[in-house]
This record gives structure tokens, C-alpha cells and sequence, in this order.
């Protein structure tokens, strides 16, 4: 059981430290989101701080962090090529919210009620392949694709795998270096030093690399220039010279194209499919949860939805709940939505007042970060534990990861609910209906709902029934016969003489089954 929270600020040990991961988790992924959609930078910045303050305030979830998705990239960059400003596409992302917000208000949370666990840890797992994969060539120095991309084909012409061949071809031995090392710090960090004292747990590991990162790469441009990485391989934040210049930054939608249909497409499209992967992350969180808390839906859309109501009157991309930040927060060891908020607003002080001191950040030492976030999702022994669980269960989960890892976040959900469902039916099957025999006597048992994707196999074992038997057909357990099954039945019982079967219903006297035959116990055909 969950101890009543004293308040949100009682656990701000654990809070603030797993905001700063999440503030170096969500800074790249930021500025990243916005260059692949085509966006300006400050855009992706401001839809981070936005997730982490506003959807942070007002969201029921204690541990899942907002922000501009990679899943909504590619309808991001269409809308912005096909309307005629990025202020009436900021008016889209304004409408999208709202509609977001009814969604809840009509209790549209329940959707995510329906996706199989199995699914959701094989998205879990899939995420955290896809941060592996995604983030070597980053952790190589070669910068061809935008940080977050999480596609398998790429805006630069390759795809996931190809990528890490041109990333070895090109690969920077400084920057491999620095992964290296950043990799391994985090390890000896969480392995080792926090074991041995408290203190190297109050301090996030993922701070230390970072900093490492920065001093190593100034060393080298102090003392050996040409080894040092410039600043193609460095984070890129806009900076004002003035605070005049700073509020240039944010842009506002212009109403007048509230007549242009595009527009409204537009929102309609991304608060449908910002409120899914909303959803599908809500699930996930919960799951990583180790109070295994329960966030309420309806209450994530509407929190949502006000952050995009928002996002889009100051100039912010759409905005989701986001796995890699959140599995990076809950990793982090995070307790309260007090993290998600402390990021954001590290967000917004940083990109304020140090930008400058941001942009000496190399993106390798991020990219170790977002490779160790990766693995803490997809350890082998998630991989073990599912197999061992069965068939029925692990060909969802694998299924799901490598549809993921081949298409996209969403179109992986959808091939991994097709699949989890088809076992739904097929345990359907089996626990619906029980047939054995013995000899001649053959006994059919009627369990639960017996649908009509259960009549081909009653049809097929009725048919089977040779000639001169005893059948009986129990239905008194069911508790719903659909009248396609009813028919098939008693069309068999009418043929029975014809093959000299004798068959017995029994059939419950307290439901009404859909038999035309009265009787509780009754011989509807005997032999001759």
C-alpha cells in the first residue's frame, strides 16, 4: 500500500535529483523534435517547458513527463508545409487543445483501458532498443539525423540500421570517447559509488557526465584545437542578446484562419493522435510505477489539453506524454509530479539566463545518457521473463518490439494489439467451449459468453460426432449464447436421428439462452 503523500514537496529528495536527468534527457530531444518538424528551435523549448509546468501542475500522474513527441514529427512538418504561416499553424495546435479538453470532458480516457500489458511492455522494451540504436551514431559524432528521431526510416535518406554503418564509416574518435567514458561513469556511478554512500545518490550520474563532457571537450580546445568537436557536434540553443530580443522568440497564432479547413484537419489530427500516445504513455507509466498508481484519464486529456491550448498561443509545438522522458524520471528514481514541474522549469531558467553555457554540451555525452535510459527498458532479462510466460504472451510483447522498431511508435501498438487480440480470441476458443469423449459418448460444455467467433469450432466438432453416439450439451454455465451458436446447435439436434445420436440439452432455468426447447434436462432425439 501507497503512504499518504505529507505534500508534494516531501519528497523532493528524489524529485529534484531525477529532474535534472530529465532536464538533460529533455533538452536534446527538445531542439531535436522541432529541427525534424521543420519548427523553429525555440518551439521544441517551448512545448518542454510548458509539459513539465503546466501539465505538470495540473496532471493527476505522479510520474509521467510531457513534451513535444517524435510521434507526431511527421504530421507536425505536413501541416507546417501545407498551411500558409507557422501562426496558423499555431492556431491548430490552440484548437487541437481544446478539443482535448472535451475529449476528456466525454471520458474518452477509458480507451487506454483496453491496451493489452503485453503491449505496453513491449513498447517499454522497443523504446528503449530504439534509444540505443538512435543514439550511437550521436555518441559516434556523426550528426546526419536530428536527435529524437524515432522512425525507422530517416529524413536523411537511411534507416535505424544503415545509419550505424555510416556512423562507424564517420564515426569521431573524440566523440567515441566521450560516450565511452560517460557510459561507463553511469555504470560505475549506479553500480558502485551510490552503494557506498547516500551522498552519490542525491547527485544524478547523468549531471556528472554531462559536466565531464563539457570540461573535457574546453580542455581540448584550450590545449589540442584541432582534436576538440566544434559545434556541429554541440547542443544549439538560440541566444538573446537582450531580454527584448529573448520574447522575439515566442510567436502567436492569428485567428483569422480559423475559416481554413486545413487548419481544423490539422488540430482534429493531432488531438486524436496526441491523445493515443498520450494514453499508450499514461499505461506505461503506470506500469513502471513501483507504488503502481493509478492516473486518471480523463483528468492526463484534459491536463493535455491545456498544455496545448497554451503550447500554441506562445509559439510551442503540440505536446504528449513522452515514455523516454518518463521511464528516464521514474529510472531516476522520481516519487511526485514535483519532478516533472522542477524540469520544466530548469528548462525554462537555463534557456533563459545560460544558454550559452548550455551550447558547450556535447551531444555525445547526451547521447550516453539516452543509451543507458535505453537499457535500463530493454534488459535481457525482460526479454527472459516474458519467454518463460509463454507463447500466448511472449509473441505479443516480441511481435510489438519488432513492429516498433521497424515502423513507428504508433503503427507498433496497432500491429501489437491486432496480435494480442487474435490470442484473446483464441483463448476465447478454448476456455468457451470444452469438448471430450469417451468411446461413444461425447460431452459438450457450454463456459461463459459463447460468441460468434466460437460457432465454426462447435460447428466443426458437432459434424464429427459419428454415428450411433450419446451427446450432451451443457449449457447451464454460459452466460450468453449468441444466437448464431443456438442455431448451429439446434439444427444438429434435428439431424441427430438421421445418424442415430442421441443428444441431451441442459440448459439453465434461471437465463434465457435463446432455445426454442423448454425444459431443463431434456432428450430432444433417441435412438430407434
Amino acid at each position: 500500500m501507497v503512504k499518504k503523500e505529507k505534500g508534494l514537496l516531501s519528497s523532493i529528495g528524489a524529485d529534484f535529483p531525477a529532474s535534472v536527468v530529465v532536464f538533460l534527457v529533455a533538452l536534446p530531444l527538445c531542439l531535436g523534435i522541432a529541427l525534424g518538424s521543420n519548427a523553429p528551435a525555440f518551439s521544441g523549448l517551448i512545448a518542454g517547458i510548458l509539459g513539465g509546468v503546466i501539465i505538470g501542475a495540473l496532471s493527476k500522474s505522479p510520474l509521467s513527463v510531457s513534451g513535444p513527441a517524435a510521434g507526431l514529427i511527421t504530421i507536425v512538418a505536413g501541416a507546417i508545409g501545407k498551411l500558409p504561416a507557422f501562426e496558423a499553424f499555431l492556431l491548430a495546435v490552440v484548437l487541437s487543445g481544446v478539443i482535448q479538453i472535451v475529449l476528456g470532458y466525454l471520458k474518452m480516457g477509458v480507451l487506454g483501458d483496453y491496451i493489452p500489458a503485453g503491449v505496453i511492455k513491449g513498447m517499454l522494451a522497443a523504446i528503449g532498443l530504439t534509444l540505443i540504436l538512435k543514439q550511437i551514431p550521436h555518441l559516434m559524432g556523426y550528426e546526419a539525423d536530428f536527435v529524437g528521431d524515432e522512425d525507422f526510416k530517416q529524413k536523411d535518406g537511411h534507416n535505424t540500421f544503415t545509419e550505424l554503418y555510416y556512423s562507424v564509416k564517420y564515426m569521431l574518435p573524440v566523440a567515441v570517447g566521450l560516450g565511452a567514458v560517460s557510459i561507463a561513469l553511469q555504470v560505475f556511478w549506479d553500480k558502485v559509488l551510490v552503494k557506498k554512500a547516500k551522498v552519490f545518490k542525491l547527485i544524478p550520474s547523468a549531471l556528472i557526465v554531462v559536466l565531464l563532457g563539457v570540461g573535457l571537450n574546453e580542455w581540448l580546445k584550450a590545449s589540442y584545437p584541432s582534436l576538440a568537436l566544434g559545434a556541429s557536434h554541440l547542443v544549439n540553443i538560440p541566444i538573446a542578446a537582450s531580454a527584448t530580443e529573448f520574447f522575439t522568440f515566442f510567436r502567436f497564432p492569428d485567428f483569422s484562419y480559423l475559416t481554413n479547413m486545413t487548419v481544423w484537419t490539422t488540430a482534429i489530427t493531432l488531438a486524436i493522435v496526441a491523445s493515443l500516445e498520450t494514453l499508450l504513455n499514461i499505461e506505461a507509466a503506470d506500469e513502471m510505477d513501483p507504488y503502481k498508481r493509478v492516473t486518471p484519464k480523463n483528468r492526463e486529456l484534459m491536463a493535455q489539453g491545456t498544455g496545448n491550448l497554451f503550447a500554441g498561443l506562445i509559439g510551442g509545438l503540440p505536446i504528449t506524454s513522452v515514455i523516454v522522458r518518463t521511464s528516464a524520471n521514474v529510472n531516476a528514481g522520481a516519487k511526485s509530479k514535483m519532478s516533472a514541474i522542477f524540469h520544466g522549469l530548469l528548462l525554462l531558467l537555463c534557456v533563459a539566463f545560460i544558454p550559452g553555457l548550455l551550447n558547450l554540451i556535447p551531444y555525445s555525452s547526451l547521447a550516453a545518457v539516452l543509451i543507458y535510459t535505453g537499457y535500463k527498458l530493454t534488459k535481457p532479462a525482460i526479454y527472459a521473463e516474458f519467454y518463460k510466460k509463454g507463447w500466448t504472451q511472449f509473441l505479443p510483447f516480441a511481435i510489438t518490439v519488432v513492429a516498433i522498431l521497424v515502423t513507428n511508435l504508433l503503427m507498433g501498438i496497432l500491429v501489437g494489439c491486432v496480435v494480442a487480440m487474435f490470442f484473446v480470441l483464441r483463448s476465447n476458443f478454448k476456455s468457451a467451449v470444452f469438448v471430450v469423449h469417451d468411446n461413444n459418448k461425447y460431452l459438450f460444455r457450454l463456459r461463459k459468453d459463447v460468441s460468434y467467433l466460437n460457432k465454426p469450432i462447435i460447428k466443426n466438432k458437432l459434424e464429427k460426432v459419428p454415428e450411433s453416439s450419446y451427446v450432451m450439451i451443457d449449457a447451464q454455465r454460459a452466460d450468453f449464447i449468441d444466437k448464431d451458436v443456438v442455431e448451429v446447435i439446434e439444427d444438429f439436434m434435428k439431424a441427430a436421428p438421421l445418424k442415430d445420436i442421441t443428444v441431451e440439452l441442459k440448459k439453465s432455468v434461471y437465463k434465457d439462452q435463446g432455445f426454442s426447447v423448454n425444459g431443463h434436462s431434456e432428450i430432444l432425439a433417441s435412438k430407434n
